[in-house]
């Protein structure tokens, strides 16, 4: 579900502070399931998934980001093109720059709700980020086989909010989402 502009709806720092609190499985170091019957809920991943929403809210693209350490989310960012001007300003980047400086990306997963782009694989690829977990590849299948030829693990979630959320807007919005993937709109 998207949270319309203007909704009494948790700001998303609040969302991923609760979402932080999660019980998780000690064994596994993994969310322990929302609901009976439910696959488990990974935080790091809601909070991608939130701040593609917000992103969206703001008027942006919604592909969202978060880089995770050891199951705890360091940063969170989205896709800033729209709002900041910038071309370069993709989810995965600014997840990464919100993250600021770390000594080493080796122990980290980013969690992105679209699959990466050349630029953002590249990215992943230069800073030896091993796992990324994304949320829907329908929509835009990105550059997966260049992650896994670098030996990053790629874990495709096939979130339905996510393939929802990029069908609607892609088609709301053909020649920004053109613009965001360096394509020519469809004529």
């Amino acid at each position: 579900m998207l949270i319309p502009p203007g909704s009494d709806a948790p700001s998303a720092a609040a969302q991923i502070d609760r979402m932080r609190e999660w019980p998780h499985d000690p064994r596994t170091r993994a969310p322990a399931a929302a609901a009976e019957g439910h696959p488990p809920l990974d935080p790091a991943f809601e909070a991608a998934y939130q701040a593609a929403q917000k992103s969206l809210n703001e008027g942006g693209i919604p592909i969202g980001a978060a880089l995770a350490r050891d199951g705890v989310v360091i940063a969170t960012g989205h896709n800033e093109r729209v709002q900041n001007g910038d071309p370069i300003a993709h989810g995965e980047m600014s997840a990464l720059r919100a993250a600021g400086r770390q000594k080493s990306y080796r122990d980290t997963t980013l969690y992105t709700t679209l699959a990466p782009c050349a630029m953002c694989t590249g990215t992943i690829i230069q800073f030896k980020i091993p796992r990324v977990v994304v949320g829907e590849a329908r929509t835009f299948d990105g550059e997966f086989d260049l992650l896994r030829s670098r030996g990053v693990e790629v874990v495709v979630l096939d979130d339905p909010r996510c393939v929802d959320m990029m069908r609607a807007f892609q088609e709301d919005n053909p020649e920004l989402w053109a613009e965001d993937i360096a394509e020519d709109p469809a004529g």
